[in-house]
C-alpha cells in the first residue's frame, strides 16, 4: 500500500509520531520539541517527516524562525490534541483505579454471612477505600460459586461441609479460609436437652425437622445418616428467622450454623453443641485472573482481617 492509500483509509498514521507532531506545533519549532522531549533535532525531524509521508501532505513549513502549520497540519493538530486529551483522560481513571480513587468491587455472600461478617468487612474498606463503588448480592454458595466463575462479581463468600465431602473446588478459582462455623442442635427452651451442652445427633432421631437449603438439607441428612437414622422432615426454609419460631412452637426441631445464630437468635430456642463438632467451612473465592486488581486486593483483605489464624490463600484443585 503507498503512503497515498494509506492517508485515504487512514492506517498510516503513527500515534507516536502523531504525538511527537503535536509536540512540534505546540512549541513552535522542532528545536523546542526535541528539548522538551530529550530527543534530538533530527529525531524529531524524522518522525515528522514519516507523519507527512503516512498523511500524503506537507504537515508544516520550516524556516529559520521556526514552523507554520500547514492547511493540513492545522487540521491533523486538532486530532492530536483530541488524541493527547483521551490519553490523559485514560492516565487519570487508570490512576484512579490503581489507587481506589474510583472503580468498583462486586460481592456475593450467602445471608448469615451477608449479616455478620461482610458488613464490618465493607465499612473497614470504606475507610480506606471511600471512592470505591461496592456493591453486594446476596447468593447461596452455588450461585455465587457460579458468579465469580462466570465474572458476574469479583469476590464471592461461601460455605461448604467438609465433613460429607462437599467442596467448591475450582482450578480458576483462589481460597481463602475465613473461619470455621459450628452447627447446632436448635430446640425449644422446654426440650429434654435442652440443659446439656452437647447432645448426640441420634438423640434426637424420633424428632419432627425442619430443613434449610439445599446445601444445609444435604448436610442434615449426612449426619443423620451417620447417626444411623432418617430425620423426618416436616418443614423447608432458608429463612433462619422461620425456622427458629417452627422451632420455638414445638413444630420441629434443626440444625442451625453459628453466623445464623449470630445474626437473629431467638430466646425461645436453646443451641446445643452437637458431639462430633460438626462444622461448614466458610471460604473467600476470587478468580484467579483477579489477583493484581486493587479493588479486589482490598476487598479480600479487608474480609480476611478477621480470619481465623491458619487460613492461608490456596489454589483449589481441580474436581
Amino acid at each position: 500500500m503507498s503512503p497515498t492509500e494509506d492517508a485515504a483509509t487512514g492506517s498510516g498514521i503513527d500515534p507516536r509520531r502523531l504525538l511527537i507532531f503535536r509536540e512540534v506545533a505546540r512549541r513552535g519549532s522542532l528545536s523546542a520539541a526535541a528539548a522538551a522531549l530529550g530527543w534530538t533535532q533530527p529525531a524529531v525531524g524524522q518522525h515528522v517527516q514519516r507523519l507527512e509521508r503516512a498523511v500524503g501532505l506537507p504537515l508544516a513549513r520550516r524556516s529559520t524562525r521556526g514552523v507554520t502549520l500547514t492547511e493540513a497540519g492545522a487540521a491533523l493538530l486538532s486530532h492530536a490534541d483530541a488524541v493527547a486529551a483521551r490519553l490523559t483522560a485514560a492516565d487519570e481513571e487508570m490512576s484512579a483505579l490503581r489507587t481506589m480513587r474510583a472503580g468498583r468491587l462486586r460481592i456475593a455472600a450467602f445471608p448469615s454471612a451477608s449479616a455478620t461478617i461482610v458488613p464490618p468487612a465493607l465499612a473497614r474498606l470504606a475507610e480506606v477505600a471511600p471512592g470505591l463503588d461496592v456493591r453486594l448480592t446476596e447468593h447461596e454458595p452455588p450461585e455465587a460459586r457460579a458468579a465469580v466463575l462466570a465474572g458476574d462479581v469479583d469476590i464471592a463468600v461461601l460455605f461448604d461441609h467438609p465433613d460429607d465431602g462437599s467442596s467448591d473446588a475450582h482450578p480458576d478459582l483462589i481460597g481463602h479460609a475465613l473461619m470455621d462455623d459450628p452447627v447446632f442442635a436448635v430446640l425449644p427452651a422446654t426440650h429434654a436437652l435442652a440443659e446439656q451442652g452437647r447432645c448426640n445427633l441420634a438423640e434426637l432421631a424420633g424428632e419432627r425437622w425442619v430443613a434449610g437449603c439445599e446445601r444445609c438439607r444435604g448436610h442434615l441428612l449426612a449426619l443423620a445418616a451417620q447417626a444411623g437414622f432418617e430425620p423426618d422432615v416436616r418443614h423447608a426454609t432458608d429463612d433462619y428467622v422461620v425456622v427458629q419460631n417452627l422451632v420455638a412452637a414445638g413444630l420441629a426441631v434443626a440444625l442451625l450454623p453459628g453466623l445464623a445464630l449470630a445474626a437473629s437468635k431467638d430466646p425461645r430456642v436453646v443451641a446445643v453443641r452437637l458431639a462430633g463438632d460438626p462444622h461448614r467451612r466458610v471460604t473467600l473465592v476470587r478468580h484467579r485472573e483477579s489477583v493484581d486488581v486493587p479493588a479486589v486486593r482490598a476487598g479480600v483483605h479487608a474480609l480476611t482481617a478477621d480470619a481465623l489464624p491458619g487460613g492461608q490463600e490456596s489454589h483449589f484443585p481441580a474436581l
